[in-house]
């Protein structure tokens, strides 16, 4: 028994490729995960904040028949519509001790 094959891609019940996925997120699996994860929350919650009219959510981007917020998520990220960002861990810079005069009296924080 021969697998089906078109192109170089094989079939598979997951559509999006993952192959596909994991280019969009620079080869890491870690952070296609973390990435489809994170966003799959950000659209639970505005499902569940449609009736209380906040509007804080962003909607999902893209128009798709899948009814779960991970499916919905990797198609956004294979869209090209959710990207994933690398921060650098520089530490901040040094700040000097004595706070410049500003000729305003300082804030109290209580």
């Amino acid at each position: 028994m021969q697998g089906t094959e078109i192109g170089d891609e094989t079939n598979s019940m997951i559509n999006p490729p993952v192959e596909h996925l994991l280019e969009q997120a620079d080869d890491s699996k870690f952070r296609l995960v973390s990435l489809s994860a994170r966003r799959a929350r950000q659209i639970n919650s505005y499902y569940g904040q449609l009736g209380e009219g906040l509007g804080r959510m962003i909607p999902p981007q893209v128009s798709s028949t899948a009814r779960k917020p991970l499916s919905i998520a990797l198609q956004e990220i294979d869209q090209g519509k959710i990207v994933a960002v690398t921060v650098s861990e520089e530490p901040p810079a040094e700040e000097s001790e004595e706070p410049e005069p500003t000729g305003e009296p300082p804030e109290l924080v209580g």
